[in-house]
């Protein structure tokens, strides 16, 4: 890991946030600067050279037709044109007075009109100067000549320090703006965050998970406040899940405790088997043998509850119609004391899903409407081509109030409370269904009864 990163990783995400948003504003402010700084020297400097074009026309207007000369030789004053002179192609023809600014090779060079006018920047008598060199359009017959005039830049050298002062000073004060823009941006844009991650942390000490994280009202919904909302949406499934664990345990443990007494009485009785008759031997045996077969069914329901949903290595494709015909022929002789009418629409239609746990399913709606049939009474199992299996019994069918709560674990409506069952099949198969993507629901029958109503994914 470089330097960088263990850098990157040791600062916390408030302050990388607040030293991006300051070097991003804080760039914006220095290129404004520089560019502001250089727009008003260029401009300085275009007004320079624009006056000594002019002085260049005026020299060239008031003194046509003249042999090279220095025109004007005060340089040291700031009046316009502070020096001209008139030079010569030929340097053979170059007046006896010295020229008071520089002559070149390229000054030669303009006045033969074999390079066109420049620019130049120098010092004259200690001051800063500009000067222009340019043809001599005004020059005697068959001469050629060019003119050079000097102004002093004082004023525009002057004019852009102060200007770069300026921008200098507007560019630190941009970049303090913008730190201190960044801090606020860095510390109000992640207060969510903040306040997910104090709520976390007191989860986590605390392993409360009905804490929340306060949203302050009237928020605009933004990403972090949608963060903050799926947190809490997520906290509130896991108080949810937490709590309907704590139930399960709870109703578990309730009903498990019944069956054990009555294991260990049985054990315990058995135990003393040598001061009890044949007959109470074997009916104690059988006792101990039928209560082992509740205590492990209901052991093995509530591992089947603890499953949210099926491995996907484990689906495979599921023919609907004769699974449902195979668990009518298993209820059929496990109550043989039931009528099962079947009408099986389906024909060969299939479902991803898990075959063992859909025949249990199907098996735990059969069972639960054979245990409340009379007997003789008739158990209608219809499947039709759309895979909805619709099984309905001719018992006393479910009250209004206990209807909301006939998928609950452990749930036993009065009228069912003496007999046999642990509470489980029909929450067991509504957990089945929602794991296969299917919708079961139960309702009370037209002319009594029950009626369970399962849709399968089609």
């Amino acid at each position: 890991m470089t330097a960088h990163a263990r850098w990157r990783r040791r600062r916390p995400l408030r302050t990388r946030l607040a030293l991006t948003c300051t070097a991003a504003v804080a760039v914006v402010a220095l290129g404004i600067s520089a560019a502001a700084f250089s727009i008003v020297r260029y401009e300085l400097d275009s007004q320079l050279d624009q006056h000594l074009t002019q002085q260049a026309t005026l020299v060239q207007q008031q003194h046509r037709g003249q042999g090279p000369q220095v025109v004007y030789g005060e340089c040291n004053y700031l009046a316009a044109p502070a020096c001209a002179q008139i030079v010569p192609a030929d340097p053979g023809r170059d007046p006896a007075q010295p020229y008071l600014l520089p002559v070149t090779q390229a000054t030669r060079q303009v006045a033969d009109r074999l390079r066109g006018g420049y620019f130049t920047d120098l010092t004259i008598g200690g001051h800063p100067a500009r000067i222009l060199t340019t043809p001599m359009l005004t020059a005697p017959s068959g001469t050629r000549q060019a003119v050079q005039v000097a102004l002093r830049a004082d004023s525009v050298q002057e004019g852009v320090r102060q200007a770069g002062e300026l921008m200098a000073a507007v560019a630190a004060v941009g970049v303090l703006l913008a730190a201190a823009l960044g801090h606020t941006v860095a510390r109000t844009g992640l207060a969510p965050v903040t306040r997910l991650t104090r709520t976390a942390e007191r989860i986590a000490d605390t392993r409360d998970a009905g804490l929340r994280i306060e949203l302050p009202p009237g928020r605009r919904e933004d990403e972090l406040t949608r963060l903050a909302g799926s947190f809490n949406t997520m906290l509130g499934e896991l108080e949810q899940s937490v709590a309907a664990q704590r139930r399960l345990v709870a109703d578990a443990s309730h009903e498990l405790r019944t069956p054990l007494t009555a294991l260990r009485t049985n054990a315990e009785l058995l135990s003393r088997a040598d001061r009890l008759t044949d007959s109470q031997r074997e009916r104690a045996a059988a006792a101990l043998r039928r209560q082992l077969r509740e205590v492990t069914g209901l052991v093995n329901d509530l591992i089947e509850l603890a499953r949210d949903e099926e491995p996907p290595p484990l689906l495979e494709e599921v023919r609907v119609g004769p699974l449902v015909e195979h668990c009518v022929a298993a209820a059929r002789d496990h109550w043989p004391a039931i009528r099962f009418d079947l009408a099986n629409d389906a024909g060969q239609r299939t479902v991803p899903g898990v075959p063992a746990r859909l025949a249990r399913l199907v098996s735990n709606l059969l069972d639960n409407a054979a245990k409340f049939s009379p007997a003789g009474g008739t158990v209608e199992v219809r499947l039709t081509a759309e895979l909805e299996l619709t099984v309905r019994d001719h018992g006393p069918g479910i009250a209004p109030e206990d209807l909301p709560y006939v998928f609950d674990r452990f749930y036993r409506a009065s009228a069912a409370r003496a007999l046999p069952g642990s509470g489980l099949g029909l929450a067991m198969a509504r957990q089945i269904a929602q794991a296969h993507g299917a919708q079961l629901t139960a309702e009370a029958a037209r002319g009594g009864g029950a009626l369970f109503r399962l849709q399968l994914p089609s």
